[in-house]
């Protein structure tokens, strides 16, 4: 099923429910195409990368021609409005350890064609936010393993082309563990890709001030329209 009309059935199974105000459903599905969530959670640090979410925007505003909402927005994870979001970013540096509200909405947004993406800000493969958030994926999906993306995947080809995951300047410098990450993983549902995770630290790469992308040869922040666009289209 087209993630756009998951999404849809999910927004008319929360007015019915009553979970989600009528006043935020008629702002979310009139006003915008795409808004910006970022996701907290009660462990761990969620509270990083602040510049990230504002350069993203622009950039989807420069490059495409979705309606995009320019204000972040933070919704708890327990908080049963996030199952709206059209793409949820989640990150951080610490102990990923979802309680049952959590686990509960990341899993019914998942599996009903939501797609969230995590970024490790450690951009390590053996830390703790690596650690801790894969253990919490082999619990809630202990059917859909997270597995390496091959490089010829669609999501490289979404709107910019990309043969594989671009290095980032904090892998190239030898920050971390010392290693460009070559791949991305994911867990896939129905034949896409309903998280996306990152060991690359992309948003620290794309957290600096948009207007700053003047100086850059190559803007950075392509590949992250790459990830909304495959998010709102597969």
């Amino acid at each position: 099923m087209n993630r756009r009309k998951c999404l849809k059935n999910m927004i008319t199974l929360g007015a019915f429910l009553g979970i989600v105000p009528s006043t935020l459903l008629a702002k979310n599905t009139k006003e915008y195409d795409f808004y910006f969530t970022r996701l907290s959670y009660e462990s761990g640090d969620w509270d990083v990368d602040e510049r990230m979410p504002a350069n993203l925007l622009n950039s989807l505003i420069e490059y495409t021609t979705l309606r995009v909402d320019i204000n972040e927005r933070i919704i708890p994870l327990a908080d049963p409005a996030m199952l709206i979001s059209p793409f949820c970013y989640l990150a951080g540096h610490r102990l990923v350890e979802f309680n049952h509200a959590e686990k509960q909405n990341f899993e019914t947004y998942v599996r009903n064609g939501g797609f969230v993406f995590v970024d490790d800000c450690n951009h390590d493969i053996d830390g703790v936010f690596a650690q801790s958030f894969e253990k919490q994926m082999r619990e809630i999906f202990p059917d859909k393993p997270l597995k390496k993306l091959p490089n010829d995947h669609a999501i490289y080809t979404s709107f910019f082309k990309f043969d594989g995951p671009p290095n980032t300047s904090l892998e190239l410098n030898g920050w971390g563990d010392d290693l460009v990450h070559d791949y991305l993983k994911a867990i896939e549902i129905d034949g896409r890709i309903a998280v996306l995770y990152s060991n690359k630290d992309l948003g620290c790469e794309w957290d600096y001030d948009f207007r700053n992308k003047r100086f850059l040869a190559v803007d950075n922040t392509q590949f992250a329209v790459n990830i909304v666009i495959y998010a709102m289209t597969s």
